[in-house]
């Protein structure tokens, strides 16, 4: 460590080891991965957790480019691996395979057509790369003339054989099967899925990836990284993956067992990274900060943006890994999310966790209504993580059938809570004129004035039609929309007070109840959000009448009672909407 730079954004493992580059040896992946023997292997990990890296140190180590390199690894665990006789047991091994190396990670578009030419540019550079192939007489005129048609925006059909044929080519020229290395499989498809090519796209990769790792007699070995595993939902396959019929593929989740230390750092290695830097002492709160990530049965992994940013900016802590891009499809999920999702948001920021069932095999189609979806996806993505789980048996008596397996997740560690935090601030953040904190201000000084003009220039400026309008298929909608943004205003409040959404009290459930820490400083409180109902409602402030009407029906603060407080220790506040219209009393 003492004689190598913490650099950053460093992805090609030649470089790292020719420049001194802070490494830590995660070259027993190589050894795992060609021991298992799979066919083809997808990994999932969150981004920034070395995928790249290691796939380029995979290339380095297998390729033929690099025959001869074995200065790479010298000092590294593959290198120096040997048999109880004595022998080295993978130098052999180093550069004797044609390798095709791809990445989607670059591929982001707003469109199917440019995520398409993308594509076909990644095809195209591979073929560049290896025109070598058109001297002499190893392609025939039909090969050759093939090979000249491969360029940026062929048609999909023409770019669904490509990868195979390169490595078809390739095979002849070397007499040897090729190793095919795809790197961020799944970044094309959440940009499809936020901009509404979904579909297409999935028919696309679904030929693409059959082509190059099913029907591929050419292949030796494959290996495919991502953040997610991806299904077929819309294309009603719910119980297969984007790789469907693929019966060589394992796939190895952050669930599995299997590579659990190759990717992220482990705390031996991030202590001895600290010692070596000088900042040994700080260990308790690098841990706090930092470790949690949990890959099968290793709970205390960390992530290696974080620790080189915090070794390379002198022991600062900071969201480093959070301030990176990538953040944007989990904001959109929560933020739309069901008031459940956004509670139970509020209960992990409050240091609580959470039982749920999860699929591994994410379905985007269903992450706008499943609650289960969005916390998969949290789980792959790294923002939470497994604190135990268990398989029911027919012995116990609880929800659920045999086999069922339910897990406990909270959030990773401290730095992804203060994501969350930020995340959920800047949602309402964007007005200069009136900052967000100004509605809590107002409900804690009981300036409903302040409140009102708070959320109907909120509302005005910020909330789309889509948002507030009543559908036909979910009438108490525009309800829910207004119960999740006052829920997520409120998030500042959580170490003042305890904020709960939908429980039982007296003979119903209430909106959300705020339940004071310290009852000196502070009253409790209880909000019903109504929207107005034109046909029995003559104007917004009857829809308020009303709220306050069932608040006391129903005796919502029966349980602030049963705790002791008393009636002018309670505020009761009724939110009525019309549109983009609020009338708070």
């Amino acid at each position: 460590m003492n004689e190598n730079r913490a650099g950053l954004g460093y992805q090609d493992f030649e470089e790292v080891r020719t420049k001194h580059i802070f490494y830590i040896d995660k070259t027993n992946f190589i050894r795992e991965w060609w021991e298992y023997a799979d066919k083809v292997t997808l990994i999932t990990r969150p981004r920034r957790f070395g995928k790249t890296l290691n796939m380029s140190m995979t290339e380095c180590f297998f390729s033929n480019k690099y025959a001869n390199r074995g200065d790479l690894f010298e000092g590294l665990s593959i290198w120096e691996e040997k048999s109880t006789g004595g022998e080295y047991l993978y130098r052999e091994l180093q550069g004797t395979f044609p390798v095709i190396f791809l990445s989607f990670a670059n591929v982001k578009a707003t469109t199917y057509a440019e995520m398409v030419y993308k594509i076909t540019q990644v095809i195209t550079e591979l073929y560049n790369n290896n025109d070598y192939l058109l001297q002499g007489n190893l392609l025939n005129e039909k090969e050759q003339k093939y090979y000249q048609k491969i360029e940026p925006g062929i048609s999909s059909e023409l770019a669904d054989g490509a990868i195979r044929s390169m490595a078809g080519f390739m095979q002849r020229h070397y007499d040897q099967k090729v190793i095919i290395i795809l790197d961020e499989y799944d970044t094309p498809m959440q940009d499809a899925w936020i901009s509404g090519y979904w579909e297409e796209t999935i028919r696309f990769f679904n030929g693409l990836f059959n082509s190059t790792f099913k029907t591929n007699e050419y292949l030796e070995r494959g290996l495919i990284t991502g953040i997610t595993r991806i299904a077929n939902v819309s294309l009603r396959e719910p119980s297969e993956s984007i790789f469907t019929g693929m019966n060589n593929l394992n796939v190895i989740t952050t669930t599995s067992d299997k590579y659990m230390t190759c990717f992220g750092f482990t705390e031996e290695e991030v202590f001895t990274a600290l010692d070596d830097a000088g900042y040994g002492a700080q260990k308790a709160k690098v841990k706090r900060w930092y470790d949690g990530f949990t890959f099968g049965a290793c709970t205390d992994i960390y992530n290696p943006w974080s620790i080189a940013s915090f070794i390379n900016e002198g022991g600062k802590y900071d969201t480093y890994w959070s301030n990176t891009s990538g953040n944007e499809l989990v904001s959109q999920l929560i933020q739309r999310g069901t008031p459940n999702i956004k509670q139970t948001m509020e209960d992990l920021l409050q240091g609580k966790s959470f039982e749920t069932q999860i699929d591994e095999k994410i379905a985007f189609d269903q992450l706008n209504g499943s609650a289960e979806a969005v916390w998969s996806l949290l789980l792959a993505t790294g923002y939470l993580k497994v604190l135990n789980l268990k398989t029911l048996d027919n012995d116990e008596e609880s929800a659920g059938e045999e086999g069922d397996t339910w897990y406990t997740m909270t959030i990773t560690n401290l730095e992804v809570k203060r994501m969350f935090r930020k995340m959920v601030k800047n949602w309402f953040g964007g007005n200069s004129e009136m900052p967000y904190n100004n509605f809590i201000k107002a409900l804690l000084i009981n300036d409903i004035d302040g409140m009102n003009e708070f959320m109907n220039r909120i509302a005005l400026h910020s909330f789309s039609s889509f948002d507030i309008a009543k559908s036909v298929s979910d009438d108490d909608a525009p309800e829910r929309f207004y119960h999740g943004f006052v829920l997520g205003l409120m998030v500042e409040l959580t170490g003042r007070f305890e904020i709960t959404s939908n429980r039982e009290s007296g003979f119903g459930r209430y909106d959300v109840m705020l339940t004071p820490k310290n009852r000196e400083k502070d009253c409790a409180y209880i909000i019903e959000f109504k929207v107005h109902k034109p046909l029995k409602e003559k104007d917004l402030a009857q829809t308020v009448m009303n709220a306050h009407s069932q608040i006391d029906e129903k005796q919502y603060d029966a349980k602030l009672t049963a705790e002791g407080f008393s009636s002018e220790q309670i505020r009761k506040y009724g939110f009525a909407f019309r549109g983009k219209e609020c009338l708070i009393g």
